[in-house]
């Protein structure tokens, strides 16, 4: 039997409503991966049993036929970890079948200090992170201090292990920073809380993937933020620390030898993003406000309230592309309604020359360039064929599918499973 792969990846800068699709193609999966990333932002879902932002679970654990794995390329904060296992359980939500990677590297309380006072340091010059530790966890996997989490459970080598991270983590501190180092004790009594939970799920994911692929099942590798915000494609340094492309999604995951059926690319039918860096097509403050509060338009990690700017087909086009996208979902396109005319930048002017590119450097330097489309005075959110839009918000997704040079297969008319037009 083959194994059916898809990948649900982010096209722009995150916050792009992933998880909802990710919700919504569950049902027919036997497996959902989360493949990078820590608990640096959240995916939000909306289903029977509630509203729920998940921040490490993957979005596959409402299906009780669903397998939900936590892959080797993520960074894990054990701690946020059972806390999201705690309130989904208290919500009647099962975690039973969630297991979790010996591979993935974990996120200590001494990490998040790190990277709260690297955002004090930079001040000014602050990259917006959200302070949970990503950026060092990941820093210390690539300078070959982190912890594997089946380091924790191997207790000939769990000490060492850890005094290896803390002593580097304490050096930090006080030489960088001006701050008293970390303790080892400590930090085992931490994993010692919270590793109970935690144990009976840890496994080897690459072999519990070999078999669910070699029994043709299928496998849903979720993303978390977005192209824009990948470490190597991203607006640099404005990013995450870890890949969030689709290419990366095997190999973050432990797939080997299947290769991805469908790339799922999942956009908004306007641009938000959280954090800093530049963000070209930003709407003026009243617009943005309106949009933002219609919108429900707040980090699901932070709670921050993200910037609004009109859709930008030159970064979209871009992020498409290097997601391999094969098809796109739109969201949030019933927020639009009940505008009169909508803006699409479909070109940028940077240092005098106009460009369909999207640039390496001087994004900062770029103003947008945009063509006005018609809008809608009409409620969608009961749409459930593409017909079934008004004219001007048909023309608008397809002007978009023109400019972004992928198709969009689904249209999201609210945070609803049900309210998805499958084109």
């Amino acid at each position: 039997m083959t194994a059916r792969v898809t990948v649900v990846c982010g096209v722009n800068w995150g916050d792009e409503g992933k998880g909802r699709m990710v919700d919504y193609l569950a049902e027919n999966a036997g497996v959902v991966v989360r493949f990078q990333g820590g608990n640096n932002a959240g995916h939000t879902v909306v289903n029977q049993f509630g509203t729920f932002a998940l921040h490490l679970v993957p979005s596959g654990i409402f299906y009780e036929n669903c397998l939900n794995l936590l892959g080797p390329g993520m960074v894990i904060d054990l701690e946020g970890l059972v806390g999201e296992l705690e309130k989904l359980t208290a919500r009647s939500v099962k975690v039973d079948k969630l297991l979790v990677s010996d591979r993935a590297t974990v996120v200590f309380p001494f990490h998040k200090k790190l990277d709260e006072w690297e955002e004090r340091r930079l001040a000014g010059r602050a990259y917006g992170s959200t302070k949970n530790g990503i950026a060092p966890a990941y820093g210390d996997r690539h300078l070959k201090k982190a912890v594997r989490i089946g380091d924790l459970l191997d207790k000939r080598s769990r000490h060492d292990s850890v005094f290896r991270s803390v002593e580097w983590a304490s050096l930090v501190a006080k030489e960088i920073y001006d701050e008293a180092g970390f303790s080892v004790e400590e930090t085992l009594a931490w994993c010692d809380r919270y590793l109970p939970v935690i144990e009976p799920r840890v496994c080897d994911t690459v072999e519990v993937l070999s078999a669910a692929a070699r029994d043709g099942k299928g496998i849903l590798l979720e993303a978390q933020l977005g192209a824009l915000r990948d470490i190597y494609y991203g607006i640099y340094p404005y990013t995450t620390s870890s890949c969030a492309l689709s290419a990366f999604a095997p190999i973050g995951a432990g797939l080997f030898g299947y290769r991805a059926d469908r790339v799922l690319g999942v956009m908004k039918a306007f641009a938000t993003c959280v954090g800093e860096g530049p963000f070209v097509t930003r709407m003026s403050d009243d617009e943005a406000d309106f949009l933002r509060e219609s919108a429900k338009e707040y980090g699901a990690r932070t709670g921050r309230p993200r910037t609004i700017g009109h859709f930008d087909a030159v970064a979209s086009r871009f992020g498409a592309r290097v997601q391999e996208a094969t098809e796109i979902a739109l969201t949030k396109l019933d927020s639009l309604s009940g505008r009169t005319e909508l803006k699409i930048c479909n070109r940028y002017n940077l240092d005098g020359t106009t460009t369909e590119h999207f640039p390496t450097t001087g994004l900062d330097r770029a103003t947008p360039v945009y063509e006005t489309v018609p809008g809608w005075t009409e409620d969608v959110t009961g749409c459930r064929k593409f017909g079934e839009l008004p004219k001007a918000a048909q023309a608008y997704v397809n002007r978009i599918e023109e400019l972004v040079g992928t198709r969009i297969s689904y249209v999201s008319v609210g945070p609803e499973r049900s309210q998805l037009i499958e084109r």
